[in-house]
């Protein structure tokens, strides 16, 4: 039995498409680490990505393709390097 690695290779390119600062598409995404109505985290394969805003939620999220779809008001991109150790739950209870 071969193991099958669906996670998201640095080799695909990632995609940022912001529509009207209302609504975006983010391709190369592995993982999303923490999420409300003002801050959006994700594991991407450029590295972690924070969104800020207002009123955000994940339309849509597929992690076996990396694609994700955010609504809300978007104020802003931040890229900042991933962290060692894993996401946000199995830091929370290591």
């Amino acid at each position: 039995m071969q193991f099958e690695d669906k996670s998201v290779s640095k080799d695909v390119p990632q995609n940022i498409i912001i529509e009207n600062r209302f609504r975006m598409s983010i391709s190369g995404v592995s993982d999303v680490e923490n999420f409300d109505e003002s801050i959006v985290q994700l594991s991407t394969n450029r590295g972690l990505l924070t969104v800020k805003g207002s009123g955000l939620h994940i339309e849509r999220l597929n992690l076996e393709t990396g694609e994700l779809a955010v609504e809300g008001t978007i104020d802003g991109l931040e890229y900042s390097e991933l962290i060692a150790g894993g996401s946000f739950w199995s830091r929370l209870f290591k």
